[in-house]
């Protein structure tokens, strides 16, 4: 077994704390990596105090990860010692239903195996995350890095930037379309980047003026502050895809509205309580409200290797491991820009 440090959270009221636990060593398939940055997700926040009544504990969170390869199994032939490597969201699939045999992995009949707090498959048991220092996956769900990009600015990739790139790649964001991103959070950040670069004419929707400056560095072509009305009838009927990371509470209604006939709003903010939707926002020109979950392994990969044709990683705030409370803290106020990122170097070492 693999003597492993971290953090871990002991309950759902328990600030996270110095954690010491064993991984399995490499089997034949498996892929053992050090980690070097952990990105932070506000899914571990509330995984970790149990917003989503499913924690097991001690749970140890993290899900956008980056390191290198200190073993590999035998059957291992794509990666090798030294090599860079990521895992996101996944560990495990059943790898034989429908969407997984479709490359889909993240919409698992059975339901997948998360990176922390499981469940492994055939077992149920607990799986621990990236505040770690090493960690053992199936080669399967283990992730080449493109040289030449930022490590740190990787590790939001594996969430933040796949969960935007899908949806943009599903629903063909490109030239000559008009793509709206609302909000520019974590998500938001990377939806406005990847949309730029592939070719799309993107327009931010937040409802924050402070923010335009930094929304068209970040390359957007317009700024619309969503509570102006004059702002916002301007752009009605005209969108062919909206992506909307926004998890609070809002007026979807007032978005179907900006659509074009026969075009979709797609959901991947994750608000607390269901949204009401008016059917007329809908039915009256045939549009659609859709959701969209991360992306698959291949399609993970396919979005790592067009940022790094591109140039495009995650604007971070690095953190040592000892503040991630503090961190949790300043996101619950949306006081980062746009993404904490966890040097693992700062992790206490084993004893």
């Amino acid at each position: 077994m693999l003597t492993c440090t971290g953090y871990a959270a002991a309950s759902a009221e328990t600030p996270l704390a110095p954690f010491t636990f064993e991984r399995r060593d490499p089997g034949a398939n498996d892929v053992e990596i050090e980690i070097v940055y952990c990105g932070v997700c506000h899914s571990d926040l509330h995984q970790a105090r149990n917003e989503w009544r499913n924690t097991l504990y001690p749970c140890v969170p993290g899900h956008e990860i980056v390191g290198r390869v200190t073993r590999v199994g035998a059957e291992v032939r794509d990666f090798k010692q030294g090599d860079l490597a990521a895992i996101g969201c996944m560990v495990d699939s059943c790898r034989t239903c429908t969407a997984c045999r479709e490359g889909l992995e993240q919409y698992c009949e059975p339901g997948f195996t998360g990176t922390y707090n499981g469940p492994e498959q055939g077992t149920g048991a607990n799986t621990f995350g990236g505040y770690s220092s090493h960690i053992v996956v199936d080669r399967h769900f283990v992730l080449h890095v493109p040289e030449g990009l930022d490590l740190a600015g990787v590790a939001p990739l594996l969430c933040a930037g796949i969960t935007t790139y899908s949806p943009l790649r599903r629903w063909e964001a490109g030239p000559g379309k008009k793509v709206r991103i609302v909000g520019l959070g974590g998500l938001g950040h990377m939806g406005v980047k990847l949309a730029h670069a592939m070719g799309a004419e993107v327009v931010l929707f937040t409802t924050s003026p402070g923010k335009e400056a930094d929304a068209r560095r970040l390359g957007a072509d317009a700024v619309v502050i969503s509570k102006d009305a004059e702002q916002m009838a301007r752009h009605a009927e005209s969108f062919d895809l909206i992506v909307d990371t926004v998890a609070a509470q809002h007026d979807i209604n007032a978005y179907l509205g900006l659509l074009k006939r026969d075009c979709t709003l797609v959901q991947v903010g994750a608000p607390e309580k269901p949204l009401d939707v008016n059917v007329f926002s809908v039915i009256w020109r045939r549009r659609s409200f859709a959701g969209s979950l991360i992306g698959g392994i291949a399609e993970t990969q396919e979005m790592l290797d067009f940022c790094g044709k591109h140039g495009i990683t995650a604007d971070i705030e690095m953190i040592p491991i000892d503040q991630i409370e503090t961190a949790y803290g300043r996101m619950l106020k949306c006081d980062v820009k746009y993404r904490f990122v966890i040097d693992m170097a700062s992790l206490p070492k084993a004893a």
